[in-house]
C-alpha cells in the first residue's frame, strides 16, 4: 500500500525522541528535554518585529519559488563578507528549513546506484535523503575526536557527493582548515560534489569556522547549506538556504517548486533583517551556550565519563558503551529519570556505544539532569 522508497527511511530518531517525552509530560512528569537541535532563547525582538511589519505591509502572498530577490541579495552578500564564497543570487535557492535545502540538494545530485560519502555520526537525515534519492550511503568512521579519515579510501567510481558539517551534529567537532583542504583536494580530483552543512556556523568556542567552497578551486564542486534556525532561534519560522552552482541550483528548484513552493512570504522579509548587522543576540547566545557546554562536560567527567569539550554546537556525543550501549541507556534515562537523550544508533553504524546529548536547556535543568544521570548510572552499575 506504501512506496517501496519511503520504505527505505525511518522516522526521524529525534522526533521520536520528543513524541515519547512529550507523551511522559502529559503524563504529568517531569521530563528533562535534552534531545532537540533546538535552541531554548526567543527569537530576538527585531526579527519579529520584522515580521509583523512585513504581515502589516501585507507581505502575505506567494513569492518566486527561489524566493524573493532582496533576501537572495543578501544572503549572497553575507556568504561573501563572511564565508569568502563568490555567489551571485541567481545561484540561491531560499527553502522553508535549512533540511528542506538538503533534501532537495541531494535529489539534485544523486541518482539510482550513486554512492554518497558520509561521516560516521552524521546527521539523522542525511542518511534518509540519500536512501530516498535511490543512492547507497557510504559509512567513513570518524577518529576519536570525531574528526574525518582519509575520504579517499571511501571513494569509487560511483560516488558523486561527499556530505560534510562543521561544527557538527551530533558530535560538536569543527574541522581543522587541513581537514577541509583534503577532502576539497579529493573532490577536485574525482569531480565530486561536496554538500556542505553550515547551519552551526556562528555557534563555535574558540576556533575559526571554515567554508571549504573558498578554497580555490571549489566554486563548482560545493553545495552550501545554511538557515536562521540555530543562530537566530528561529527553529519554528522554517527558513533556510543553498547556494550552489548553478546548474544544480536549477536542478533542485524543480523538486522545490513542485512541493513547498516557497518559503513562507513574510518570513522570508525578516530572514533579511537577521542578516543586517547583528544586534549583539548571537554573541550573548553562544556565550551562554559556551557556560552550559562547562557545566555539563565538568559533571559528566566527575562521573567518570571519559568526554571531551565539542568545538561548536550544542551537543555533546558521549560514550556510554560501559553502562550498556546507547540504545540502552537512552530508553533507561528516559523511563527512570525522565531525561530524554537521543541514541547513537541514529546517526551512524558505528556509533551505537554512544548517546546524543543536546545542552540547549537551561543551567538549572542541566543541574537537575546531572545529578539525575549519576543516580541512574549508579543504578545501572
Amino acid at each position: 500500500m506504501t512506496s517501496s522508497r519511503l520504505n527505505l527511511i525511518q522516522e526521524s530518531a529525534t522526533l521520536a525522541i520528543a513524541k515519547l517525552a512529550a507523551d511522559l509530560k502529559q503524563e504529568g512528569r517531569d521530563v528533562i528535554t535534552l534531545s532537540l537541535g533546538e535552541p531554548d532563547f526567543d527569537t530576538p525582538d527585531y526579527i519579529c518585529e520584522s515580521a509583523i511589519d512585513a504581515i502589516r505591509r501585507g507581505e502575505t502572498h506567494y513569492t518566486p519559488s527561489a524566493g524573493i530577490a532582496q533576501l537572495r541579495e543578501a544572503i549572497a552578500k553575507k556568504l561573501h563578507t563572511d564565508n569568502g564564497l563568490d555567489v551571485t543570487p541567481d545561484q540561491v535557492l531560499v527553502t522553508p528549513g535549512a533540511k528542506q535545502a538538503v533534501f532537495v540538494a541531494v535529489q539534485a545530485v544523486l541518482g539510482e546506484g550513486d554512492e554518497a560519502i558520509l561521516l560516521d555520526p552524521s546527521w539523522v537525515t542525511y542518511d534518509a535523503c540519500i536512501r530516498y534519492a535511490g543512492g547507497r550511503t557510504v559509512w567513513a568512521q570518524t577518529d576519536h575526536d570525531f574528526m574525518p579519515p582519509d575520504i579517499k579510501d571511501y571513494v569509487t567510481a560511483k560516488t558523486k557527493l561527499i556530505i560534510i558539517n562543521s561544527p557538527g551534529n551530533p558530535t560538536g567537532a569543527v574541522f581543522d582548515k587541513k581537514y577541509l583542504e583534503d577532502i576539497a583536494e579529493i573532490a577536485i580530483d574525482n569531480e565530486i560534489v561536496v554538500l556542505a552543512d553550515e547551519i552551526y556556523e556562528k555557534i563555535i568556542y574558540g576556533k575559526k569556522h571554515f567554508s571549504i567552497g573558498s578554497f580555490e578551486g571549489m566554486h563548482d564542486h560545493v553545495i552550501t547549506i545554511n538557515g536562521f534556525s540555530k543562530a537566530y532561534a528561529m527553529t519554528g519560522w522554517r527558513l533556510g538556504y543553498m547556494a550552489a552552482p548553478a546548474e544544480i541550483t536549477r536542478a533542485a528548484l524543480k523538486l522545490h517548486s513542485h512541493s513547498v513552493s516557497h518559503a513562507t512570504s513574510f518570513v522570508q522579509h525578516a530572514g533579511i533583517t537577521a542578516l543586517s548587522p547583528d544586534h549583539g543576540s548571537i554573541d550573548a547566545m553562544v556565550n551562554e551556550f559556551k557556560a552550559r557546554r562547562d557545566i555539563l562536560v565538568g559533571g559528566l567527567q566527575s562521573m567518570g565519563f571519559d568526554c571531551r569539550k565539542p568545538d561548536g554546537a550544542f551537543y555533546l556525543f558521549l560514550d556510554v558503551g560501559d553502562y550498556g550501549g546507547g540504545d540502552y541507556v537512552s530508553k533507561r534515562l528516559l523511563n527512570d529519570a525522565y531525561i530524554a537523550v537521543t541514541p547513537g544508533s541514529a546517526f551512524g553504524p558505528e556509533s551505537s556505544d554512544f548517546i546524543r546529548i543536546s545542552y540547549a536547556a537551561s543551567r538549572e535543568r542541566i543541574y537537575d539532569a546531572l545529578e539525575r544521570i549519576e543516580t541512574t548510572i549508579s543504578a545501572t552499575g
